[in-house]
């Protein structure tokens, strides 16, 4: 091996053996002699030249059919406009006559700034793309429903919706729009914060032989619920007649992150029916004898809203617990029920009234919510005036829900449900909805400054 590099002679050949001839046959390591001045397999300078200089030109090596295709690309190449070339390459082509418009130095600058601001644009779209999936894919729905996430499967909201009509009558083409309503409104709801829906038909279901329970069904039915979903932590049971007003007012932020403040124990806060509280018998421990039980959020199992007349079990919410177990035990019991259901007017209301100021062992359990937080009344139900501020609906409040109670009974439960529903929809529209809507409202109010203008013209005339 040469310690370094091989260079040609002046007369032809090259000093290092073994570059002259292909193969070296006789074993020796210099160059024949007879081959040293240009023989047939020697390598000249000349020849090694010319061998250079068609490497830069084209490659050593040729493959099959390389003349034919050389000879089309050469043709095409030949055939391609120069001068359009050339411009393109120069930078003269077709944006450089804008370049020194006012347009060309906008965009220009435009341009410099993006690719200056490359990394914040990125981190900005990224951000703008993940918002975009997150809200118009099901992924927010996802969060929401998860336990260890939104916590939206620990809620379940049971809808009576009493297919069938009920023992009594049947349903007409009102009582199906209703319902058609109620339940859209509900299911809207449940899907944007991931709770479970359950809709229960409470029709004509005799559950023993020798009598109707219509009303008290609603207790069965929660047990019901229990069973079918384990994982579920909060009830929240719903009447047919109620409807969401506020569906971006989740239960967690509404009501349930802060508990303690959003109820009260003491039913002397609000006591339209007079019950005394706390009890005073010697014999009972000091939690049940606290107006307030223990006053932990922790052991609240019931919560319910009082109107003017008591207990109302149109929306409330129960909690999976050892005592609810016991208490639904006791309220559905057949036996209270064949007693007293002759002489309790509102049923399973009356019901749970009789056991809270009876049994002393269901106050520190139970907890009261205002009622215009979870069940607010429309003008005519507890009063025709409507302006209660403690049970009626306030639109500049943004109740959260209102319940049409009683308006079976000389109300129109049609028209109350259609007014409160278009009113939620104007009160939740998005702005572009709301600059639709002002855009509508300027063009009626010109046309109606039109019209008074001409009628007063005519009546100069």
């Amino acid at each position: 091996m040469t310690s370094r590099s091989p260079s040609p002679h002046r007369a032809g050949g090259w000093s290092s053996p073994g570059l002259n001839t292909p193969y070296n046959t006789s074993g020796r390591s210099s160059p024949m002699r007879g081959y040293a001045n240009g023989g047939p397999n020697n390598v000249t300078w000349a020849s090694a030249q010319a061998r250079s200089a068609e490497v830069k030109g084209y490659p050593a090596f040729s493959t099959r059919n390389q003349n034919f295709f050389g000879r089309h690309f050469r043709k095409i190449s030949a055939s391609l406009p120069f001068s359009y070339a050339e411009k393109e390459k120069l930078g003269r082509g077709r944006w450089s006559r804008y370049q020194n418009s006012w347009l060309g130095r906008l965009l220009t600058m435009i341009g410099r700034t993006i690719w200056r601001l490359r990394l914040r644009f990125g981190l900005l779209f990224i951000f703008l793309l993940g918002v975009l999936l997150f809200y118009v894919t099901p992924l927010h729905r996802l969060y929401r429903g998860a336990s260890f996430l939104g916590g939206g499967s620990k809620f379940v909201i049971i809808l009576a919706a009493n297919q069938g009509g009920g023992v009594m009558e049947w349903k007409g083409p009102r009582e199906w729009a209703i319902e058609r309503d109620s339940v859209k409104n509900k299911k809207k709801y449940a899907l944007k914060w991931g709770y479970e829906l359950e809709i229960v038909d409470m029709s004509t279901k005799k559950r023993y032989a020798h009598e109707w329970r219509e009303s008290w069904e609603k207790v069965d039915t929660i047990r019901n619920a229990m069973r079918k979903y384990p994982h579920a932590e909060w009830f929240w049971w719903l009447d047919l007649n109620t409807f969401i007003m506020e569906p971006s007012y989740s239960l967690q932020s509404h009501i349930f992150r802060n508990l303690k403040e959003n109820t009260y124990r003491d039913i002397n806060v609000y006591n339209p029916l007079n019950i005394s509280h706390p009890l005073t018998a010697e014999y009972l421990d000091p939690e049940t004898l606290s107006p307030v039980g223990d006053g932990k959020p922790d052991s609240i199992n019931l919560i319910v809203p009082q109107d003017c007349g008591g207990f109302n079990l149109g929306s409330f919410f129960v909690r999976r617990s050892v005592w609810t177990d016991r208490l639904l035990d006791i309220w559905w019991d057949p036996v209270g029920y064949e007693q007293k259901h002759m002489e309790w007017e509102h049923k399973e209301q009356d019901a749970l009234e009789y056991m809270y100021a009876n049994q002393p062992w269901v106050r520190p359990h139970l907890a009261f919510i205002h009622q215009r937080k979870v069940n607010s009344f429309p003008p005519g139900a507890c009063g025709d005036k409507g302006d209660d501020p403690r049970i009626h609906y306030k639109e500049k409040d943004r109740d959260f829900l209102v319940n049409m109670a009683g308006c079976e009974w000389g109300r129109d439960c049609w028209g109350e449900m259609y007014n409160y529903r278009q009113l939620s929809n104007r009160l939740n529209r998005n702005p572009w909805e709301k600059f639709k809507d002002w855009i509508s409202d300027s063009i009626k109010a010109m046309k109606e400054g039109k019209k008074k203008e001409e009628k007063k013209e005519k009546q100069k005339q």
